[in-house]
């Protein structure tokens, strides 16, 4: 079994790679390492089972996550542990118990993505939960969404809109991206109560399509971004334009059409995306930086864009596994939550867990 380093509550050390343009050939495990500046990685959480939504609650700052077996958990402050078990969730391949997300102006209310199976078979759907009864379910708020062992996209945040941003995947069938009438390999932007936001392009919920499973969304100014995965080749870094086709199953990277929207950076061979985070905390040397975490990779990468959209990209933490996660909590810091029991991961006994990166 390969053997990570067990990493205590402070004084871990960071390496990072040397800042560069993006080769396209280069996943960044080839590229030179240099030392940085001591860093603290705290383990905030461990023994969980593949967490992969997270949320701070606005009021009291407590971590809740997902675990996608069907489990909401209680990361921080009191009584850490599960919350609340969704039976009905459907814990095949890469469906589950996904994103997960606290209403910023209603706190009792939080929204989760789930994959069921439903009378038609396997689907995906938005819940809203009532975080002051343990997280009952409250009501269904977005239905019909496709779902398959792959593909299921899963990421939900509130944008500065007030909006509630949703992806999904494909679900194994690439044609659907390109149907505006499906809600699958697209991102959705909808309404607390699932309605189109009334500023969506195509009077639905869709924003933009295209997309083969986008598992990572931020939000930095008045822009929108998304990173997927691409097939074996060319995952993306995207920003959002709206009623934007981003060329799934047409195109994978940059293309000579039109009528698709460029990515900003493509990562050949495939890293894996999970999470995206854009950071604003005390780190000097990461100031307006994407994380991203990188499952099949298994570092968190570092992306800069300067004014021309010209990338430079560092690769950090490469010793811990499958990286799913990247968000951003109290304070600004820089939060990441590894994914080693997914079935693809090599587990340690304390896998699956969270970390906390913080300045010395």
């Amino acid at each position: 079994m390969k053997r990570r380093r067990l990493l205590v509550t402070a004084g871990a050390g960071l390496t990072s790679g040397v800042a560069g343009c993006l080769n396209p050939s280069n996943n960044g495990e080839n590229t030179p390492i240099e030392d940085g500046a001591p860093l603290r990685l705290e383990r905030v959480r461990m023994r969980l089972d593949t967490p992969w939504g997270a949320s701070f609650h606005p009021e009291t700052g407590n971590l809740f996550l997902t675990e996608r077996p069907g489990r909401i958990v209680r990361a921080t402050g009191n009584d850490r542990g599960p919350v609340r078990t969704l039976d009905d969730t459907a814990n095949f391949g890469q469906g589950g118990l996904l994103g997960f997300a606290f209403d910023p102006r209603n706190p009792r209310d939080a929204y989760v993505y789930q994959t069921y199976d439903g009378d038609a078979g396997l689907a995906n759907r938005v819940l809203r939960l009532d975080a002051d009864r343990d997280f009952a379910v409250d009501s269904v708020v977005l239905d019909g969404i496709p779902a398959n062992t792959v593909h299921n996209g899963g990421r939900i945040e509130f944008g500065p809109d007030g909006a509630l941003w949703v992806t999904t995947g494909d679900a194994g069938e690439p044609s659907t991206a390109q149907s505006r009438d499906s809600l699958a390999g697209k991102v959705l932007r909808v309404t607390r109560n699932g309605d189109p936001d009334p500023g969506n392009p195509f009077d639905s919920p869709v924003y933009t399509y295209g997309h083969r499973n986008p598992q990572g969304l931020s939000f930095v100014g008045g822009s929108v971004y998304v990173v997927e995965h691409g097939p074996d080749e060319a995952d993306e870094l995207n920003r959002l334009e709206a009623g934007g086709n981003y060329g799934w199953p047409a195109a994978t990277g940059e293309s000579d059409q039109d009528t698709f929207v460029d990515p900003l950076v493509t990562w050949t061979p495939a890293i894996g995306p999970g999470g995206l985070a854009y950071y604003t905390g005390p780190i000097d040397r990461w100031q307006d930086s994407f994380f991203v975490g990188a499952l099949e990779g298994t570092h968190l990468r570092q992306v800069s864009l300067d004014a021309d959209d010209v990338p430079t990209q560092n690769t950090l933490y490469s010793d811990l596994g499958r990286l799913r996660t990247t968000f951003t909590g109290p304070n600004d810091h820089l939060y990441f939550a590894t994914s080693n029991q997914d079935g693809r991961g090599d587990p340690d006994p304390t896998d699956d867990e969270v970390y906390r990166v913080r300045p010395p």
